[in-house]
């Protein structure tokens, strides 16, 4: 009696009689699972238990943890009976990872870097996953070899380290003066900085602009 009934449901709905691929099956329910969290560059690996199906005409039913990517499906062939079937829909997503260990103060290369595809679930929301993101950036601290990068692990590269001389330019939108002075912390470019005024020994705070450069607006 069971096997009738999936025959008629055949029946009465056009284009479900064609088996299909169970791998594109379960990547569709896996795809659903996820809806709009679905990273925009994810795929998934499927692997399916050895042995079992491998086309079906639909699937009556899906379970699936998206945390380790393992599912139970119940699958209907095309001879109207209904399998189980289980395995693992893993979501991958392209992260660059460096291709070898690099030191703090590290400038990163686009040849410091290779793309992998990772595991959904290993990629915390901190890792960069972009690779125009991380060229040009300055390492602060360890990059291992072969790991995503933490986005609190670079940072835009400094132009003006502590201690530095450096030229401060004072505008007012109609005159701009030069004065020289020493910087009292690191800077990256347009990152705020402390300097110190060499000629009137006065503390103020600027914008690092250029190499050796604050500018001060009043």
């Amino acid at each position: 009696m069971k096997r009738l009934v999936f025959f008629l449901v055949l029946a009465l709905l056009p284009g479900l009689a064609g088996a299909e691929a169970l791998d594109v099956l379960i990547e569709e329910k896996a795809r659903a699972e996820f809806g709009a969290t679905l990273p925009d560059t994810g795929e998934f690996e499927i692997t399916l238990k050895a042995g079992g199906l491998e086309e079906a005409v639909m699937l009556s039913a899906f379970w699936m943890d998206r945390a380790t990517g393992q599912f139970v499906a119940n699958a209907v062939t095309g001879e109207g009976e209904l399998r189980r079937v289980t395995g693992l829909a893993l979501l991958t997503v392209p992260v660059p990872v460096p291709v070898r260990r690099l030191m703090p103060e590290e400038i990163i290369a686009e040849a410091d870097l290779r793309v992998l595809r990772l595991p959904h679930g290993r990629v915390g929301s901190f890792a960069v996953t972009r690779v125009e993101d991380l060229v040009g950036m300055q390492v602060r601290s360890l990059l291992a070899q072969g790991r995503p990068v933490m986005a609190q692990s670079v940072q835009a590269p400094r132009i003006i380290d502590r201690g530095d001389k450096v030229a401060i330019r004072y505008t007012d939108g109609l005159l701009e003066l030069t004065a020289p002075g020493r910087a009292l912390a690191d800077a990256h470019r347009g990152q705020e900085v402390k300097i110190v005024n060499l000629v009137s020994n006065a503390s103020v705070v600027g914008i690092a602009t250029a190499e050796g450069v604050v500018e001060v607006t009043r």
